[in-house]
C-alpha cells in the first residue's frame, strides 16, 4: 500500500484537496471490487495540528503533523489561495520537510500552483514544470534555472510530478493511479469520475494577458503599439525604427524584458483576438483571421494550433456559446 501525505496549508485550495481524496479513496474502491487490496492510505499533514481540522471521513484517511512522518511513498503539494509570496512566507518549513522527504526516496507531486514548493524546496533545478497558466511567467522570473512549460498537463520525472492548473491537477491523480495500480484501473477511474484521460495540453484555457511586469519603459511603449495596432500589417522592423533601437538591440531588450521575443508577442496578441472574436460569433474564419491580421490561412491555422493546442475550428465548437445552442 502506498503512504501518501497530502500536504495542508493555511490557504489550500480545497478541491485541490477533495478531488485527491475522492480520487484515491474511487481508486481503493474500485480495486476491493475486483477483488484486490486497496492501494492508498492518505495522510492530511500541515506544519501544526489547528491546521488538520478538515472533517473528510474515510478508512484510508488520517491527520498528521510534518514532525510526525518519518517516511511516505508519495507527497503531493496541492494548490493555494493568493500570492505565492504569501503563501511561501506561512507555510516556510514545508519546502524543507520536502526535499528532506524526497531525500529519504519519496516520490513528491504538485497540483497548479503547488508546484512553487517544489522549486523552493529545489526539486525542479535543471528540469522541467508546469504549473497554472498564471503562474508561468513569475515562476520564470523566480526560477531561471527551471524550464516552466504551462502548455503541459503533466510532467514526470524521476519520481517528480508536477500538473497544469487547477481541476487539470486531476489528470495527474489519475495518471498516478494508472502507474501505481495499472491502465484497467486508471480507466475505471476515469469512467468514475468522468474524466478525459490522456489530455495532455491545457494551452487552450490560457488568456494572454501581455507580460507588463518590467521596468522596461521603451518595451513597454513598443508592446502598447503592437496591442494597438496587432491588425495592421507592422513589422518588426517598424516597432523597433519607431522605438529607436536597431533591430538586434530591440529584440534584445524585448526578450529581456518580458521573456518573448517581439514576434512571439505579436503572434500572442493577434492569437488572443482571433480565441475572443471565435467564443463569440460564428465568423467566416477567413475574414476573422484577415481582422487580426493575417492573410494566409495555412499559416493562420498553423500559429493559432501551436499555440492553443487546438485549430480554430476545434477552439469555436469548444467555447462559441451561440454555435453550441444553434447545434442543439
Amino acid at each position: 500500500m502506498k503512504e501518501i501525505a497530502l500536504l495542508i496549508y493555511e490557504d489550500t485550495v480545497l478541491s485541490s484537496i477533495a478531488g485527491t481524496l475522492d480520487l484515491l479513496s474511487g481508486a481503493n474502491r474500485i480495486l476491493q471490487e475486483i477483488g484486490q487490496p486497496p492501494a492508498f492510505k492518505v495522510s492530511l499533514v500541515s506544519e501544526k495540528p489547528i491546521n488538520t481540522a478538515l472533517h473528510i471521513p474515510g478508512q484510508f484517511f488520517h491527520y498528521r503533523t510534518l514532525s510526525e512522518v518519518a517516511y511516505t511513498d508519495l507527497v503531493i503539494a496541492p494548490a493555494f489561495y493568493g500570492s505565492a509570496d504569501a503563501a511561501l512566507e506561512k507555510d516556510r518549513a514545508m519546502p524543507a520537510w520536502i526535499n528532506a522527504m524526497h531525500r529519504r526516496g519519496a516520490e513528491i507531486a504538485s497540483l497548479c500552483l503547488g508546484s512553487y514548493f517544489l522549486a523552493e524546496a529545489g526539486l525542479l533545478s535543471g528540469g522541467v514544470c508546469t504549473t497554472h497558466w498564471t503562474a508561468a511567467e513569475d515562476m520564470r522570473r523566480r526560477y531561471p534555472d527551471i524550464t516552466v512549460l504551462p502548455d503541459l498537463v503533466i510532467t514526470d520525472q524521476n519520481g517528480i510530478y508536477t500538473s497544469g492548473g487547477a481541476f487539470s491537477s486531476l489528470n495527474l491523480m489519475l495518471y498516478l493511479i494508472e502507474k501505481f495500480c495499472g491502465r484497467e484501473v486508471g480507466v475505471m477511474a476515469s469512467k468514475m469520475f468522468s474524466i478525459d484521460m490522456d489530455r495532455v495540453n491545457q494551452a487552450h484555457f490560457a488568456m494572454f494577458m501581455g507580460q507588463q511586469q518590467h521596468e522596461d519603459e521603451e518595451i513597454r511603449k513598443a508592446q502598447t503599439y503592437i496591442e494597438e495596432h496587432y491588425h495592421l500589417q507592422i513589422t518588426i522592423e517598424e516597432i523597433a525604427e519607431r522605438s529607436n533601437m536597431s533591430k538586434r538591440n530591440f529584440i534584445r531588450r524585448f526578450k529581456h524584458a518580458t521573456s518573448s521575443t517581439p514576434l512571439e508577442y505579436l503572434q500572442r496578441v493577434k492569437i488572443e483576438s482571433a480565441k475572443k472574436a471565435l467564443e463569440k460569433s460564428a465568423q467566416n474564419i477567413s475574414d476573422l483571421m484577415a481582422n487580426v491580421g493575417y492573410n494566409d490561412i495555412k499559416a493562420f491555422r498553423k500559429i493559432f494550433k501551436r499555440i492553443t493546442g487546438l485549430t480554430p475550428q476545434d477552439y469555436r465548437k469548444k467555447y462559441c456559446r451561440a454555435l453550441n445552442m444553434s447545434s442543439n
